[in-house]
């Protein structure tokens, strides 16, 4: 069974960055795909972007491109967003996810780590 843990967020003016990472264990397969989401006070869930573990193959919502990046260190089993140029409204907890593959639901997932981005 895959446990995500996710780390590396916290308080950042608007306009700044972060970085969160997800560190993965007890994976068993090779087409994993892992993304992030994110869930703001009241509202839903809302996909942030996502990341194939074996081709590097990225998407991202809307709301993320040109601002956020997705990548792996497949030695570290590691998954990482970088946030770039944050904006109050990108508050919300960062939900780390996985599923084993394109098209299956997503069934992993962390705890969440907070962002907040002031103005």
């Amino acid at each position: 069974q895959v446990q995500l843990v996710e780390s590396g967020g916290g308080l950042v003016q608007a306009g700044g960055s972060l970085r969160l990472s997800c560190g993965a264990s007890g994976m068993t397969f090779s087409y994993y795909v892992f993304g992030w989401f994110r869930q703001a006070p009241g509202k839903e869930r809302d996909f942030v972007a996502s990341i194939s573990w074996s081709s590097g193959t990225t998407d991202y919502a809307d709301s993320a491109k040109g601002r956020f990046t997705i990548s792996r260190d497949n030695a570290k089993n590691t998954v990482f967003l970088q946030m770039n140029s944050l904006k109050p409204e990108d508050t919300a907890v960062y939900f780390c996810a996985c599923k084993i593959r394109s098209g299956y639901p997503w069934s992993y997932w962390g705890q969440g780590t907070q962002v907040t981005v002031s103005s």
